[in-house]
């Protein structure tokens, strides 16, 4: 009597704590939908944001090739000081002095023509930035897939334990009921045993349960990027969400082709590789330019001469009047020397000049040949992969179609064998309870409904999943 009242008391207060503790982790939970754990990743994860910052080098790429579209425009300014013999910068002769000097040049360059080399060179850029972006996107792709696919992980894995913790509770209501029993001698004790062996088995299925839950769990918040929190909740997925896809598998590879990033982004990168054939090819050809230059200089040796007076000077030549010589006077007219300021020789030495041209490559060392090689080795590599993708897509739709057919009539025989091994576990129930027969036939009838539970979860989420992948492929769905 007093087991019976102990275990009773022990179950009692089993639930109380297990309700209040369902209580207290509800109000700690953290809930998120499936959408918010999508861009979670697509925020957080590092392949996507690895495949941003190859996305933006690539930007960064296109506007140089822009901008050799422009002119350039380069100064130079030079101070400095010369020492003994050397040329004056001002009057361009010997000077044997110290001498400041300081010279100011500005240059400018412009491409008329090169045979479309930049223009072929700004498409090719644009090409392979626009296949970065659909980059991006197929990593986007990529990661919510995975994201989608643990979400399941952790919903079935959810499900198990609901099913597990189940299955052992109806197990110990039996346990309760044959211990009442057995103390009574009501039943042989092997009864009991079964039972209780059966009940220890299923507390343990729950705990393996429970371990598979919030290691699923782990690997979710490892996919967002974000601490692992065991109050996580995810919100249900309805099997209704789950539409079978009718189209069929050509169909599907057609709208794949069209809508795709990874596709998109093997095209693109083709004919980017083409355009790079194209800009080696132009390379070869004469260019044009047209070339500017403005410049000015000062120099500490810079001087003018200034007008004083004039004044009579005797000569060394001379005339002879009356047999005497007379030196000869002349006229002098007398300057001094004024150095000139450095804002006058600023502006007063500015000079300009202006010039086109023409660049004719002869021999450059087999360089451009070989870029040339190259770049046609790449778009043949780029037209492989694009070849290679698409047959690779082809492939990944008729199996997702497969696996979701299959999916399909697993989930539908399974639904119909649960319906089947329900009213068998209900008629072995009622006849066990009423001794009709062994504890061993209602054991294989429970066995038999909760194999047949826990088969129907799997293959419920693994019909949703399969449905999704099916459906991105037909772009249905994208992930922004």
């Amino acid at each position: 009597m007093f087991r019976k009242v102990f275990f009773s008391c022990t179950f009692f207060f089993l639930l109380i704590f297990s309700a209040h503790a369902q209580s207290s982790a509800d109000t700690s939970a953290i809930n998120y939908t499936l959408q918010q754990c999508i861009q979670l990743a697509l925020k957080n994860n590092p392949v996507v944001q690895h495949s941003e910052v190859a996305s933006e080098t690539q930007r960064a790429n296109l506007t140089g090739a822009r901008g050799n579209m422009l002119p350039t425009l380069n100064g130079t300014i030079d101070h400095g000081i010369s020492q003994g013999r050397g040329i004056d910068p001002f009057t361009n002769t010997y000077a044997n002095q110290n001498i400041n000097f300081a010279n100011y040049n500005l240059n400018t360059n412009l491409t008329l023509f090169n045979e479309f080399a930049i223009q072929n060179s700004i498409k090719q850029n644009k090409l392979a930035y626009d296949a970065t972006k659909m980059e991006v996107q197929q990593n986007k792709d990529a990661t919510a897939l995975q994201v989608i696919l643990e979400y399941l992980q952790v919903l079935t894995n959810q499900d198990l334990v609901e099913v597990s913790t189940q299955q052992r509770d109806v197990s110990a209501k039996q346990v309760e009921r044959l211990n009442i029993l057995n103390d009574e001698g009501a039943i042989p004790p092997s009864q009991l045993y079964d039972l209780k062996g059966q009940y220890a088995q299923e507390e343990l299925n729950v705990v393996n349960a429970i371990n598979s839950l919030e290691s699923a769990k782990v690997l979710l918040a490892q996919l967002l990027n974000i601490p692992y929190n065991k109050n996580i909740v995810l919100e249900r997925i309805g099997l209704s969400e789950a539409v079978a896809n009718n189209s069929s598998t050509d169909s599907i590879y057609q709208a794949a082709l069209k809508n795709l990033a990874l596709i998109k982004a093997s095209e693109l990168r083709k004919r980017s590789a083409i355009y790079g054939v194209k800009t080696y090819r132009s390379l070869r050809f004469p260019s044009l330019y047209l070339s500017g230059a403005l410049g000015t200089n000062y120099s500490s040796n810079a001087t003018t001469q200034q007008f004083i007076n004039s004044t009579d000077v005797t000569t060394d030549n001379y005339v002879v009047i009356n047999g005497n010589q007379v030196p000869v006077v002349a006229k002098q007219d007398n300057y001094v020397s004024n150095k000139i300021s450095y804002g006058s020789q600023f502006k007063n030495n500015y000079n300009t000049s202006l010039s086109i041209g023409i660049s004719i490559p002869l021999l450059n060392r087999l360089q451009n040949k070989t870029q040339i090689k190259t770049a046609e080795l790449i778009e043949k590599d780029a037209e492989i992969t694009l070849n290679a993708t698409k047959t690779q897509l082809q492939q990944n739709i008729e199996q997702a179609y497969v696996n979701l057919t299959s999916a399909q009539r697993r989930y539908d025989v399974l639904t119909e064998q649960v319906n089947a091994f329900k009213e068998s576990f209900r008629e072995a129930e009622v006849k066990f309870n009423a001794g009709a027969i062994t504890s061993v036939d209602y054991l294989i009838a429970k066995n038999n409904l909760d194999n047949a539970n826990i088969n129907l979860i799997i293959a419920r989420y693994d019909y949703v999943l399969r449905s999704t992948i099916l459906d991105y492929y037909s772009g249905k769905i994208t992930f922004q």
